[in-house]
């Protein structure tokens, strides 16, 4: 694209108040609503121009989609209105949380309380 001298064009940024730094990265994931997009190994660079940070970054993408959880384990309404009383959350925590910690009624009790 540019038949330019590495140092002249390292220079020029430099004037322009711009610099590159590599980063030493394996892999990069990048969550999104429907999976996650995977950059592995990933090339890594950082950039610095005008006071803002932005990453460049190039390598072999994978898609990996979001696989919906089946649930193995009930969640009782008993189950809810102990998490309830022994941490003073809504219903809507009570459940989500359940279901996040697979059904764990001491780590969601846990979890809640911090």
């Amino acid at each position: 694209m540019f038949d330019m001298n590495p140092k002249k064009m390292s220079g020029m940024m430099k004037k322009l108040g711009m610099s590159q730094e590599p980063i030493d990265a394996e892999e990069v994931i990048i969550k999104t609503s429907n999976g996650k997009i995977i950059i592995k190994p990933a090339d890594v660079v950082k950039i610095k121009m005008q006071g803002q940070e932005t990453f460049q970054v190039s390598g072999d993408v994978h898609h990996e989609e979001e696989k919906e959880k089946s649930l193995d384990y009930q969640i009782s309404e008993d189950d809810v209105k102990l998490v309830i009383k022994k941490t003073n959350c809504t219903e809507d925590q009570a459940i989500d949380t359940l279901i996040k910690n697979e059904g764990d009624i001491a780590k969601t009790i846990l979890e809640l309380k911090k």
